[in-house]
């Protein structure tokens, strides 16, 4: 199917947040949130290795099997598609806060993505605010993948700024297990917040490059809560 000039928009809600809106751009599908754009299905890479970088910086010799992830953000489903298509990852929980995106996996185009990996019994779709939800949960998780943003510099809301933050990062913490992961795509680096993971306690802090298409890589911020 081409590419058009102009994208189709297939649904338009308003969330708790704001108007969210799906469209079709040739074969590609698009989220918009309060006019800003977020995803779409052009390519995945980056989302994928944010799932497989905080697999992969789990101590391998620590004892866990099949740990479990949080993943912060449905999007489009890349990461959790990703994620259930790997074995060595046990229970999958997901956290979105708008409930348009969640009935577009469930009952709309983006079942496209996401079909496999919501039958998967590993799988819970949380619906929550993210910033909300690791403040008030009492669940903890080997790996805790956040893809709500353009990275920390570029919120997609000002209340998710905390999140960020060192009182966000606490929240964080406290949500992981010792040893945990905690991974954050950026669409582009970020010194600053490099400087926070570290000040805020976590360890072996670092950034990972994800080529993409065109522009700038994205990045993954990878930092480990203490033992």
């Amino acid at each position: 199917m081409p590419i058009t000039d102009e994208p189709e928009v297939i649904d338009r809600r308003e969330g708790p947040y704001g108007e969210v809106v799906l469209r079709r751009h040739g074969e590609l599908l698009q989220i918009i949130a309060n006019g800003c754009f977020l995803m779409d299905t052009s390519d995945g890479r980056s989302e994928r290795r944010l799932v497989d970088a905080a697999l992969d910086a789990l101590d391998p010799v620590d004892g866990r099997s099949r740990p479990s992830v949080l993943i912060g953000g449905l999007g489009v489903g890349f990461s959790l598609a990703h994620a259930a298509a790997d074995p060595r990852w046990g229970p999958i929980t997901v956290v979105e806060r708008e409930p348009s995106v969640i009935a577009w996996h469930r009952a709309g185009p983006l079942a496209e993505v996401s079909a496999g990996a919501l039958a998967d019994p590993r799988t819970e779709i949380v619906e929550a605010d993210l910033v909300e939800y690791v403040n008030e949960t009492s669940a903890t998780f080997d790996a805790l993948c956040l893809d709500i943003d353009n990275g920390p510099d570029w919120t997609v809301s000002e209340s998710n700024d905390s999140l960020y933050s060192p009182t966000g990062l606490a929240s964080c913490a406290r949500v992981l297990r010792p040893g945990g992961v905690l991974a954050v795509w950026s669409a582009q680096p970020s010194a600053e917040f490099e400087e926070t993971l570290g000040n805020a306690g976590f360890q072996q802090v670092r950034t990972e490059e994800i080529p993409v298409a065109r522009g700038v890589p994205d990045v993954v911020h990878l930092a480990v809560r203490p033992g």
